[in-house]
């Protein structure tokens, strides 16, 4: 007869028997599912957006260079540009939000009705480093687009060779080394993210410097110009001892305003005109005016 040991207060009670492992949820089979999805939209996104501000400056100089003025002559600074466009990147967002949940759902139905063999193909091209290294070098290459037209008006033959050449000479080996490790694939995926935002910004300055050409020739502002906080605003110039307008009482368009010292574009003489504030009251002001249809500017010089 064996007397049962008594216990130790001191020691861990004993552990029950290891319950059976609870089978692994759809989503974690499939690694991470709709949450990892939206990990990875993100993490490729903000290298976009990062980018794409950091180019648009640039296009911003270029665009008030029409004019033969910089951004701080008309008080546009980096703060100014973000506050210009705050209601522009809320209008984004409000859009972006839905369009990727639509992209989502669309890339699930998809899934379904083929019976998931959509996924295994897309899981089965990013295992294969060659595939995935060589899509992320032709897209790279691709993202040179609006550089090369900065240069010229190219061929659209000449544009795929380019793109296709850069990318395979200058991103294909790079990127296949990189997805060696999880953190070369981050990698790549910061690169190719940044080169899209470059890549578009360089697409928005040519159409912000057209824009621009287009209010200097036609005196009106496109929907791109507004978006990137351009003022469309016009106004009557007049003396401030008398208050008599000046320069004929013709409508002048304010560009802005900087160390006490209003810069004007003259519609009608093709002119860029600096006036200190002191001396200048601004009159009837006007905003987005309407045009008459063929209204061109440059009246007084032809």
């Amino acid at each position: 007869m064996t007397l049962e040991q008594p216990q130790n207060p001191l020691q861990d009670p004993p552990q029950a028997s290891a319950l059976p492992d609870e089978p692994a949820l759809p989503e974690q089979r499939e690694g991470g599912g709709v949450m990892e999805l939206l990990e990875r939209i993100g993490s490729v996104a903000v290298p976009i957006a990062v980018a794409l501000y950091a180019v648009l400056y640039i296009g911003i100089e270029q665009m008030y260079a029409v004019f033969g003025v910089n951004p701080q002559q008309v008080g546009v600074d980096q703060a100014v540009l973000l506050g210009r466009m705050t209601s522009t990147v809320v209008l984004l967002l409000l859009v972006a939000i839905p369009l990727i949940g639509v992209l989502v759902g669309v890339g699930w139905l998809i899934d379904k009705i083929t019976g998931g063999a959509a996924g295994k193909l897309v899981g089965a091209a990013r295992e294969r480093p060659w595939i995935a290294a060589t899509l992320a070098a032709l897209w790279c290459g691709a993202t040179y687009w609006g550089v090369f037209l900065l240069f010229g008006d190219l061929d659209l033959f000449v544009m795929v060779v380019i793109a296709v050449g850069l990318g395979v000479l200058a991103f294909l080996i790079p990127f296949r080394l990189l997805r060696r490790k999880p953190v070369g694939r981050a990698g790549t995926k910061v690169i190719v993210g940044g080169l899209t935002g470059v890549g578009l910004g360089f697409l928005l300055i040519l159409g912000l410097v057209e824009g621009a050409l287009d209010v200097q020739s036609s005196g009106q502002a496109n929907e791109l110009l507004n978006a990137v906080g351009f003022q469309d605003q016009w106004a009557v110039i007049k003396n401030a001892e008398d208050d008599k307008p000046l320069y004929d009482g013709r409508w002048m368009m304010l560009l802005g305003e900087s160390d006490g010292t209003y810069v004007l574009y003259d519609c009608d003489k093709l002119e860029t005109l600096r006036r200190p504030m002191e001396t200048t009251n601004l009159g009837t002001i006007e905003l987005d005016p309407e045009r008459e249809k063929g209204f061109t500017c440059g009246g007084l010089v032809e």
